[in-house]
């Protein structure tokens, strides 16, 4: 079968795309190469530069006939959409309508949409599951949420099936080490813990030690981004067999906290890591955990590679080779 991932070279994307092909699919990468690396490009895939605020590209990659799409192209950085709400419109909202009227032409369906756990803000209760109120905090949240809405009803228009997945803390890298491209300008904790750990940072912050939690430190759900990829693909399996649409979170439903994460760093890398105590950072709450009970109901899914020791030595290997001191 064929599938077309858009936004397959970026971090998310190349694992996804690399989850299909480990099951014997026919990938296609549409990418703009704007956060993506043609380093996460694999051989056995096809890759179309294109971008989806360009329809006419769109449109001709999609003529060439597909069983499902995985939507992936988006920006991402929530403390920037609060800045920029107009670019997050347009890029996140405007280029998904692109995407789901071009692939309502061409009859692709389903579509298998990467969504965000910043749908859901602050939580009312622990664990997160699907039924937790969706009021998101900031504008990233909110596109995620609007595009959810924009799903649902081409489903009930046009028959077009998807599942939204909502992630919570990606990290990690493919335990083979076929993923070659660091992700651009990242913003979450372990990559930013091995910039110090390599030398491009002198010290990593912590937001924050007096939060009502084991150790005063924020506490959140890590998801290894392998273990993402493999519910992309049971995701589109499983609209394939049932013909129904899903909304699903995926985390590892264990909380790790910051200076948890950091003292395991520590110990794996043996590098210094020097952290400092800041302020708390405004909207950030004490704890975040996901509950995937309706993935593992559903899908079949649970996380193979998501404990600690996993993320922080999957993630060091791929930054050790830019130890600077």
């Amino acid at each position: 079968m064929r599938i077309l991932v858009i936004g397959g070279a970026g971090y998310i994307g190349s694992h996804v795309t690399r989850a299909f092909l480990d099951k014997g699919y026919e990938v296609t990468v549409f990418d703009n190469l704007q956060t993506g690396f043609r380093e996460n490009l694999f051989e056995e895939a096809h890759f179309v530069h294109g971008d989806i605020m360009r329809p006419e590209q769109l449109q001709a990659v999609m003529a060439g006939g597909y069983d499902g799409c995985v939507h992936l192209a988006a920006l991402k950085a929530a403390g920037q959409s609060m800045l920029h709400p107009e670019a997050y419109s347009h890029a996140n909202i405007s280029g998904t309508i692109n995407v789901l009227d071009h692939a309502s032409a061409a009859g692709i369906s389903p579509i298998i949409f990467s969504s965000s756990a910043a749908v859901y803000g602050s939580p009312h209760y622990l664990p997160i599951d699907e039924h937790h109120p969706v009021t998101p905090e900031n504008f990233y949240g909110f596109t995620k949420l609007e595009i959810e809405r924009l799903l649902d009803w081409y489903d009930r228009l046009k028959g077009m099936r998807y599942a939204a997945i909502r992630y919570f803390n990606a990290a990690g890298y493919d335990v083979q080490g076929r993923v070659k491209g660091l992700e651009l300008n990242p913003e979450n904790l372990l990559p930013l813990v091995m910039e110090v750990a390599v030398g491009i940072r002198s010290k990593i912050s912590i937001f924050g030690d007096d939060y009502p939690t084991r150790d005063g430190s924020g506490i959140r759900d890590y998801v290894h981004v392998s273990d993402l990829a493999e519910a992309h693909v049971t995701a589109f399996e499983y609209i394939l067999k049932h013909d129904k649409s899903l909304t699903v979170n995926l985390g590892s439903q264990t909380g790790v906290s910051v200076i948890e994460m950091i003292e395991r760093a520590r110990a794996i890398t043996g590098r210094e890591i020097p952290a400092e105590v800041t302020g708390r950072r405004a909207g950030d709450p004490a704890e975040l955990v996901a509950s995937s009970a309706k993935a593992q109901e559903l899908l079949g899914w649970a996380p193979k590679y998501s404990d600690v020791d996993t993320l922080i030595s999957t993630t060091w290997k791929m930054y050790e080779k830019y130890v600077t001191r």
